[in-house]
């Protein structure tokens, strides 16, 4: 089965709502999803049509679109517009990075902060409520319900959002997602049931975004295209992790996992200060270990797949994992890996091609599997 190309870009009054475009010719488009941040696209219109109507791009105050096979598969706003002789390039991001041209002015989220032991999907949606319950910002963006243990403030070190420090609600968000037992998220876009209106959504996933998945495959000879670099990071390999917890000073929780195995000792420091835990420090620092010494083995970051049957376009999102199996005269891998990004490129040559982005996946359990 083959996805068929994109067959429309639209474009969209990010304040009105009002439709600039329901088929604006783009060529050399390339666009994406990404963990934990808001994935990107990028192409180039004609001039002469810009030219005649340059409120289609206008950088900052356009949403833009593309849709698939009747399906909306990216949302974001344009950002940057780049005019080289004929050729009129522009930029986009989706729907987080509206957030890096916000702060937090009135201080406390408008009131709903400061935080104790306060779930970080919780502050997140706090964040999105109120930068959008300010005049003229609201995209209309819907973060998920999810809800999660992971916690930020304690009545010792009270998380504030301060008025004077000027605080950037997209650094804020990114802050909240950066440790190793954070929530997750992504920006998606959907039509509504009637196809009358965008759908724009933060998906936040806990523990993480994602499913292992059993009905997918990438591999060799069947879908992957073109030749991985295989890496070989003998700066991430580590036999020796402390997972440090929660406490301070002499005070602070640790827990080690530790092996001999003949080769020189490398070290590597699990910082996990919202964990309070022994048990959970010690399971953290044993899959920490477990992953850093399976590194030296080879990984493979990123591959280009065509559709087929193995793992059709939209059969996956960012977040799943997927056996890969790739092998030439060099290299022979065969492990889980975990999707953190792609790049979709319907236009390629030799028919549409999806970049994905990869990291081998931890043994993160899916209900048991």
């Amino acid at each position: 089965m083959t996805t068929p190309v994109p067959d429309r870009v639209l474009t969209q009054n990010a304040l009105t709502g009002e439709w600039l475009s329901t088929a604006l010719p783009v060529t050399d488009l390339e666009y994406g999803d990404e963990l934990n941040g808001p994935g990107s696209l990028t192409g180039k219109l004609a001039p002469k049509l810009l030219a005649a109507n340059p409120s289609l791009a206008d950088p900052g105050n356009t949403l833009i679109y593309v849709e698939s096979g009747g399906q909306l598969q990216w949302g974001g706003l344009v950002w940057d517009v780049r005019i080289t002789g004929s050729e009129y390039a522009i930029e986009a991001a989706s729907w987080s990075s509206y957030l890096q041209k916000r702060f937090d002015f009135d201080g406390e989220h408008g009131g709903r902060g400061p935080y104790v032991y306060a779930d970080r999907c919780q502050v997140i949606r706090n964040i999105w409520t109120y930068a959008q319950s300010i005049t003229d910002g609201d995209l209309g963006v819907q973060v998920d319900a999810t809800t999660s243990t992971s916690t930020i403030g304690t009545p010792d070190d009270v998380y504030h959002s301060n008025w004077w420090e000027t605080p950037c609600l997209g650094d804020q968000v990114d802050d909240l997602v950066s440790g190793d037992s954070t929530p997750d998220y992504t920006c998606t876009t959907d039509w509504n049931t009637g196809k009358t209106a965008v759908v724009k959504r933060i998906r936040l996933g806990w523990p993480r975004l994602g499913a292992r998945r059993t009905d997918i495959t990438f591999a060799s000879g069947v879908n992957i295209i073109a030749e991985p670099e295989d890496a070989l990071p003998g700066d991430e390999y580590a036999q020796v992790v402390c997972a440090a917890g929660a406490g301070e000073g002499r005070a602070r929780l640790r827990q080690f996992s530790a092996v001999r195995n003949g080769r020189l000792r490398m070290e590597h420091v699990l910082d996990l200060p919202d964990v309070n835990g022994n048990d959970i420090l010690k399971t953290r620092a044993d899959r920490e270990r477990t992953w850093r010494q399976t590194v030296i083995k080879g990984t493979v970051d990123e591959i280009t797949i065509r559709d087929t049957p193995a793992a059709p376009f939209g059969s996956y999102q960012v977040g799943d994992d997927v056996f890969t199996r790739f092998h030439n005269s060099w290299t022979s891998f065969d492990g889980w890996c975990r999707i953190t990004g792609y790049t979709r490129k319907p236009h390629a040559q030799g028919g549409a091609q999806t970049v994905i982005s990869l990291k081998p996946s931890d043994s993160f359990q899916y209900g048991g599997v």
